[in-house]
């Protein structure tokens, strides 16, 4: 059945029921296409930016290498090196005196991990909500044209392909447009909160060695004091 026939033919229901699902199919390849380059630019950058960190000869030259990375370890490197600076400067008073440099590093970095992780999160409440109302979506719209093809053979008072094609037909496309847009909406979103937890575990391995070699090296940074 062409498409088109449903919204010559189709009510205002049917046709707003196909342009939601129409809009929300589209949304969800654009956030696939948008994830999908994000999440490699994430983790190159995020490679790039864990060999220039250790590579460099000390942290002036690490904080030089990443001046310009927009990436999560860049970031959790700079939030490290800020808290580390605030808490020798602050040492002498009521905020440096209320925890230790453990503690207060910890705090910081696990703070930055939790906002680079939910930035990493963007677009999936859509995926997820497309996946799971698409489908019901395009139900309704199956049920609307067989109730109309319902309505027209009660009107016709007798039965004929005639009678019942138009309805009826309109009614599997709305089930089949309902699943084209929920099974890329629910393949896209398991793909990519399954990428989600490995780049989150990594972030988190990498958070680890940073807090374990800031306090390593505390007294060795350049401008702690």
């Amino acid at each position: 059945m062409n498409l088109l026939t449903v919204f010559h033919q189709g009510d205002a229901v049917l046709v707003t029921v196909f342009m939601l699902l129409i809009a929300m199919s589209i949304l969800t390849w654009y956030v696939i296409a948008l994830r999908a380059v994000q999440g490699w630019r994430a983790r190159r950058d995020n490679k790039l930016a864990e060999a220039a960190l250790w590579n460099a000869a000390n942290w002036r030259a690490a904080e030089t290498a990443l001046a310009d990375s927009g990436s999560a370890y860049a970031n959790l490197a700079r939030d490290g090196l800020s808290a580390l600076r605030h808490f020798h400067a602050n040492a002498q008073r009521s905020l440096g005196q209320a925890c230790d440099l453990n503690e207060f590093l910890t705090r910081a970095i696990r703070k930055r991990l939790a906002q680079e992780t939910g930035r990493h999160e963007a677009g999936m409440t859509l995926l997820a909500s497309v996946g799971s109302t698409a489908p019901f979506i395009g139900l309704f719209g199956t049920v609307w044209g067989i109730y109309h093809a319902l309505v027209n053979i009660g009107t016709e008072g007798q039965v004929s392909i005639a009678t019942v094609a138009g309805p009826i037909g309109e009614a599997l496309v709305a089930t089949a447009a309902g699943l084209a847009a929920a099974i890329p909406a629910v393949l896209a979103y398991n793909t990519f909160m399954r990428l989600q937890r490995v780049m989150a575990q990594q972030m988190d391995h990498f958070a680890h060695d940073l807090h374990a070699q800031l306090l390593t090296q505390a007294g060795e940074i350049d401008g702690v004091r």
